[in-house]
């Protein structure tokens, strides 16, 4: 017997590899023999580059970049086992998880250290790309990331603008005569999960600024530096990005990418599946675990653990859902998807336990379900 196991992360108490890991645990307790095949994955957000590099057998680089408020940090970039293609978080140099409460500034926050990460790779020769843009703590409409890349924002006196979403109010013109010329000659694959447009309520800064700090009347003031950001592209070059479909992804970076890469964008568990060849690894598999922290309707707008499923009913292999909680009003519509689905937190299991002892009790339950299928 062959089982997969590709959970997500367990937000809060495991990386995906580690849940993975648990998993298997779990299925060697019950039978050693049982053959197990980690590929733990990722939305596009948090841990994609870690599932890659796992999955891949790729390596990661260390890097001194700039955080969101312009101080040095050490992030990483993942090379991918090909040794061609390099996997960019975003929030690695540009995240919510990188400042304090008391430090959200979404008036001042850039994404300059991403652009970093990137010319860095761009200085070692690789030309592919996939970038994850979940968890950015910035605003900016990416212009900090374009400036590291040599692209220069400035008001009506030639001056260069400072950083952040705040400072576009004055912006005037874009001089891309010092763009990095090696982008054009590179692709991106964007992992993102948003397709909400650059501005407007449903927009990048109404609908994702209040968790970066923005206040109401702050949030008015950024979508307004937003349209004079995107008019200002749209004069330069001819495109308009106000309401393209995933250019509000990371504050604005999205849109970035729309207008300046040669860029694709795809839901992130796809970028992952297709990255670490899901499908071909499943054919000869008899079942399929994945999970992730918690599992509701969230998850069922392409969430990790449904890109899983959907993708083993192609090949009809049964997928189980075992996830640290499951929401009680999602349960009818994930059975759908589902053969199986079990919650570490139940009636004798409190929410706060499962977290604290996750590894533990996501042992137990995989080794209960599976203990069920095997008898099947």
């Amino acid at each position: 017997m062959k089982i997969v196991i590709s959970p997500d992360s367990f937000k809060g108490s495991l990386s995906a590899t580690e849940a993975a890991q648990a998993m298997a645990a779990g299925i060697r307790s019950l039978d050693s023999s049982i053959e197990t095949l980690i590929l733990p994955v990722a939305d596009g957000g948090e841990g994609t580059m870690e599932s890659l590099i796992r999955a891949t057998h790729g390596k990661t680089i260390s890097v001194t970049v700039s955080d969101p408020l312009r101080r040095s940090i050490t992030a990483e970039y993942g090379v991918l086992g090909d040794g061609e293609t390099c996997v960019i978080e975003m929030a690695k140099a540009s995240g919510l998880t990188l400042l304090i409460t008391e430090e959200l500034n979404a008036l001042r926050a850039t994404s300059f250290g991403t652009g970093e990460l990137i010319l860095d790779a761009l200085d070692k020769g690789y030309r592919k790309f996939i970038v994850g843009l979940g968890g950015s703590a910035t605003n900016d409409g990416g212009t900090g990331m374009l400036k590291a890349l040599g692209m220069k924002f400035q008001n009506y006196l030639g001056e260069e603008l400072n950083d952040g979403g705040g400072a576009l109010k004055e912006l005037a013109r874009i001089d891309l005569t010092q763009f990095d010329r090696r982008i054009a000659e590179s692709e991106f694959i964007i992992a993102s999960d948003v397709d909400n447009p650059f501005i407007g309520h449903n927009g990048a800064t109404f609908v994702f600024g209040p968790q970066k700090g923005a206040t109401e009347e702050l949030v008015d003031i950024l979508d307004r530096n937003l349209k004079i950001l995107a008019d200002v592209i749209e004069c330069s070059i001819g495109i308009s990005i106000h309401n393209k479909e995933g250019a509000g992804a990371a504050g604005g970076m999205g849109g970035a990418f729309q207008a300046f890469f040669p860029s694709m964008m795809k839901p992130g568990i796809q970028v992952v599946m297709e990255a670490v060849d899901f499908e071909s690894r499943i054919l000869d598999a008899d079942l399929v675990l994945t999970g992730e922290g918690k599992s509701d309707a969230q998850t069922l707008s392409g969430k990790a653990p449904i890109g899983i499923a959907k993708a083993a009913k192609e090949y009809n292999v049964p997928v189980f859902l075992i996830s640290g909680s499951v929401s009680n009003e999602a349960v009818q519509e994930l059975a759908k998807y589902f053969h199986s689905i079990g919650s570490i937190a139940d009636e004798n299991i409190s929410i706060e336990n499962s977290m604290e002892n996750a590894e533990h009790h996501l042992k137990m339950k995989t080794r209960e379900m599976v203990s069920k299928f095997i008898k099947i």
